[in-house]
């Protein structure tokens, strides 16, 4: 019979989590809803790291790189016959959502201990699996990640509080914006700046008050819900929601936001990225990401779909600005080793790591690499991937080699900006004003930085690595003091050029509005 011999889905293996305490199992009727990632169309990449295609049009994306219908029907045939419903498929985006009972969808895919867990002290309670997935043989060439039958939280917010009191020195975006040179003459109007969040919320009220308290216009901002999550004000995450919003809006208060929240798990994330790049009614031009977690936390199955999420922005026009890690070179891992964080890892993300910024006016007096970790006040993360191997576009940059395995992989990050919390970012979130830090408001101020230049330009700058790897370094403020040591291990520290704490430095904002305007492709 059709769909009865199974194989190991590769790169689904799951580990127990060791912060959990199980409960009970799963109960048999509790609803459960899995994400099918599926291969491209003919099985093949949509264009390897690195390189510089021309932007295509949403249409023309799902019928070259989208998921082929015969596979869709095979999963669809398959998701019958094990007795579960087909909540939705997408060409584009390549997958399939299936529910169904939680002893089917076990059933269906093989599930191993699945295990409801327990998050001492909170609470939290969530679903857990151990061991690989199987699929049928006939899926084994079409199917590349099942996601959401494990429901730990995959990743942690970027950013760090500083009561204002305690601040050495703290800045409004705006003032950051003007010591890095943006362009002040557009405010990213006709873009849309896609943020992710996997947890809490904004307040409309704080955020009038805050643009109004600033002195400029309030940007349209739009809450979009996937897999469920919703814009819920009330916890610690607010921090991490409110400075995004708050950091990118001051920058291009003229764009609009879209703020697509889900839950912090795999599934929750790589949709939302997912829904995001695919986004047909508000069309982000630039993406802003503040969660992540060590690269070797993650399964393989889920690094495989995220960074081919990631690729399908890349291919589309669209940047992906995101946060390399507020926990030094160990990424908080807390094993002595070294570590990057995920997704920035990607090759196709524009990973940006942290400075501490001393300066008025339009004028730096001094800028270091963010590194307060003998204060307990983080450091920002960077290395070289253990997974992704170094992509062209870093071919020159004297990326070393991974110091402990010695893999030629990605280096971490490419650009960097303002991070310390004790020279952080004036921000308002749950009534109070705070100063908040983290490598969290990196991400959100080069993607209002990145609206800006769309809208200078005319046209989104779209993949944006492997251009600013060819530009001159005079085009940023490279970063040659300081370390982001965390452990001990002494591997990593600023120089001239490309380094793993900063990349290729900070932003010079006009510069790069003048080195990229004659290098961008109109859009299909």
């Amino acid at each position: 019979m059709a769909f009865e011999n199974k194989v190991p889905l590769p790169g689904s293996e799951r580990r127990p989590f060791p912060k959990a305490k199980q409960v009970g199992p799963v109960p048999p009727a509790e609803p459960v809803q899995v994400t099918v990632v599926l291969r491209r169309r003919g099985g093949k990449p949509a264009h390897q790291p690195g390189a510089v295609l021309p932007r295509i049009s949403y249409a023309s994306f799902a019928e070259e790189y989208g998921a082929d219908p015969k596979d869709i029907a095979l999963v669809e045939r398959f998701a019958h016959h094990a007795g579960l419903t087909v909540v939705e498929h997408n060409e584009a985006k390549r997958r399939v959502i299936l529910s169904g009972p939680a002893d089917a969808v076990a059933k269906a895919f093989g599930v191993q201990d699945f295990s409801c867990c327990v998050v001492e002290p909170q609470g939290q309670q969530f679903r857990t699996r151990t061991g690989s997935l199987s699929i049928p043989r006939e899926l084994a060439d079409v199917v590349i990640a099942v996601l959401g039958l494990d429901t730990r939280p995959v990743a942690h917010a970027q950013f760090r509080v500083r009561p204002a009191q305690q601040a050495a020195v703290s800045y409004t975006p705006l003032q950051v914006a003007a010591m890095y040179n943006f362009p002040t003459s557009g405010n990213g109007a006709g873009q849309t700046i896609g943020i992710i969040e996997l947890g809490g919320g904004y307040s409309a009220s704080d955020l009038q008050t805050y643009f109004s308290q600033l002195g400029v216009q309030e940007p349209t901002v739009t809450a979009v819900s996937v897999d469920g999550g919703q814009n819920s004000p009330g916890s610690d995450a607010d921090g991490e929601v409110m400075l995004d919003i708050e950091v990118a809006g001051a920058i291009a208060p003229g764009a609009s936001i879209a703020v697509y929240f889900a839950p912090n798990t795999d599934q929750g994330f790589i949709d939302a990225i997912t829904d995001a790049v695919h986004d047909t009614t508000r069309k982000p031009s630039v993406i802003s990401i503040s969660w992540g977690g060590p690269e070797d936390s993650w399964t393989q199955q889920s690094q495989t779909a995220m960074n081919a999420a990631l690729q399908d922005a890349s291919t589309l026009g669209v940047t992906v600005a995101i946060a390399a890690g507020d926990n030094g070179s160990s990424d908080g891992a807390g094993d002595g080793k070294l570590h990057v964080d995920f997704p920035a890892a990607s090759p196709y993300a524009l990973a940006c790591g942290g400075t501490t910024l001393n300066g008025s006016g339009t004028s730096i007096s001094s800028e270091t690499v963010w590194n307060e970790t003998a204060s307990g006040e983080g450091a920002t993360g960077g290395g070289v991937s253990n997974v992704f191997a170094l992509p062209t576009y870093q071919q020159n940059a004297k990326v070393p080699a991974q110091p402990e395995t010695n893999f030629v992989g990605r280096g971490v990050p490419d650009v960097s900006g303002n991070a310390d919390p004790a020279t952080g970012y004036q921000v308002l979130y749950d009534g109070q004003n705070t100063v908040v830090g983290g490598t969290s408001a990196v991400a959100p101020l080069w993607a209002g930085l990145i609206a800006l230049l769309n809208q200078q330009l005319g046209s989104p700058i779209g993949y944006l690595n492997p251009k600013i790897y060819a530009l001159p370094e005079s085009d940023f403020r490279d970063i040659t003091q300081g370390n982001n040591d965390d452990s001990g291990l002494g591997y990593y520290s600023a120089g001239p050029g490309w380094d793993a704490c900063t990349g290729l430095g900070s932003p010079n904002g006009a510069a790069l509005l003048s080195a990229l305007g004659g290098g961008t492709t109109s859009g299909a």
